[in-house]
């Protein structure tokens, strides 16, 4: 490791210099040029105190990777150690790329008081969001959900790329499963699961990108694999969506379906700050494994208003089916003083493009039509007084109808995909700060002194 800092330091040091010795009384995009607020640590002016590389990462909370890091991006200047071996940093400009991060990641906006975190993974714009700026539905269009992580975690597309699960890994997990009581939640299963791999996995507290891609890939398969299958002629080989078929229906698979399927993990593997990966950068500040952040993603994802919620839809489209019009179901949903499921999303002011991306998909799956009629009849017939789209939780359920999947099912399917995005971020997070993702509460109780009780 300490020739690979000790090379990026070279590089980043002939960068800097480059840039720092460019044409005379020129400036950079966002600086002030050398010297100034924005200068390279004070060349041209009064030398003053400089920090380590260890030093430098210390102040800023992060590993001597990231410092090297914020070199290449021009946010940090460097300087080869004349009498030593390593980069030397001007205190003062680190002590002020250090408030800079500590205001950036204070929880304050402009936008109302609202958290937000720095991420380089999901922008949601309007009525289409993009994976590291590439927009996610055609990359689900043309990519597998493997293809897919891999660009999530690393920025690279590797063509053809399959999970593989350890042997070790798959027989804890399994076993811990099937342990639960039968009635026991997807969410209950992948949970445990996360949990039983953990404990077969003595690297599970290394951090290092390279060990957390490790785990992610081996992770995933380990989680479709923990749970029970419904085929007695499955098998546990090829792209993820084909193992993971045969756990949801016993029904054989079309390649129509098994193509919504993949295509529905893709564009489920991340959607920006959802309260599940909040949950997990959350655990990921505090510097929990990958493992453990996975779990406090499912954690949350168990609610009705989140990883649940393709459930509720899958229940109304069947009630739908049973009486043969949405007309009564959605009068009954209404006069109960629930919301129609399946409809709206507080992103989207337009349509989902998750759920746009997967109905044009479902038409060309044998035996969806039923279903896809239902789903445009509660649309139709909601939007006689309020105009809402569907949304994926609709599109899920669709699939999920039509073939012979428990109402649970869409759930499994959204917690599978999501786990690539949660280790994005689990990734994301581990070059920032530790302990960021700590608000201070606004305390509205009784002032002190109050009486002891008694």
């Amino acid at each position: 490791m300490s020739i690979l800092i000790e090379s990026i330091c070279r590089y980043t040091d002939t960068v800097a210099s480059m840039r720092d010795h460019g044409p005379a009384g020129s400036t950079h995009e966002g600086h002030e040029g050398p010297g100034g607020p924005g200068g390279r640590g004070g060349r041209g002016g009064h030398e003053g105190r400089r920090l380590s590389t260890r030093e430098t990462a210390e102040l800023l909370g992060v590993k001597p990777e990231t410092v090297y890091a914020y070199v290449s991006r021009g946010q940090l200047g460097s300087r080869r150690d004349p009498g030593g071996r390593g980069s030397t940093f001007d205190a003062k400009e680190v002590e002020a790329l250090a408030r800079r991060n500590r205001r950036d990641s204070s929880g304050s906006s402009s936008t109302g008081g609202e958290l937000s975190v720095r991420t380089r993974i999901t922008l949601i714009d309007k009525d289409r969001y993009y994976y590291r700026g590439v927009d996610a539905t055609e990359l689900a269009a043309r990519h597998s959900y493997e293809e897919i992580a891999e660009w999530l975690w690393t920025g690279e597309l590797r063509p053809g790329v399959t999970f593989t699960a350890p042997e070790a890994s798959v027989t804890a997990a399994r076993r811990a499963v099937d342990a639960l009581p039968e009635h026991s939640s997807p969410t209950d299963r992948l949970r445990v699961a996360a949990i039983a791999a953990s404990a077969a996995d003595p690297l599970r507290f290394d951090l290092s990108e390279s060990a957390v891609l490790g785990t992610a890939r081996t992770l995933i398969p380990t989680l479709v694999a923990a749970l029970p299958t419904l085929r007695h002629d499955h098998r546990d080989e090829g792209p993820l969506a084909h193992r993971l078929w045969g756990r949801l229906t016993g029904r054989t698979p079309d390649e129509a379906s098994l193509r919504v399927l993949d295509t529905a993990l893709g564009l489920l593997v991340d959607h920006d700050l959802a309260a599940s990966t909040l949950a997990v950068r959350v655990a990921a500040s505090a510097r929990a494994h990958p493992y453990a952040a996975v779990s406090a993603g499912l954690g949350v994802l168990e609610g009705p208003l989140h990883g649940a919620a393709s459930g509720l839809a899958h229940r109304l489209l069947l009630d739908v089916l049973d009486q043969g019009t949405a007309a009564p179901v959605v009068a009954d949903e209404l006069r109960a003083g629930r919301r129609v499921p399946g409809l709206g999303h507080r992103l989207y002011p337009g349509e989902d493009p998750r759920a746009r991306a997967l109905f044009a998909l479902l038409e060309e799956v044998p035996g969806a039509a039923p279903a896809l009629a239902a789903a445009q009849d509660i649309v139709t017939t909601t939007a006689r007084h309020t105009p809402l789209h569907a949304n994926v939780d609709l599109a899920l359920a669709v699939l999920t109808v039509s073939s012979g999947m428990s109402a649970s099912a869409g759930e499994t399917v959204f917690a599978v995909a999501r786990t690539a995005g949660w280790i994005a971020h689990t990734l994301e997070e581990y070059e920032e700060r530790p302990l960021r993702m700590r608000p201070s509460g606004h305390y509205v109780g009784a002032r002190p002194p109050q009486p002891f009780p008694e």
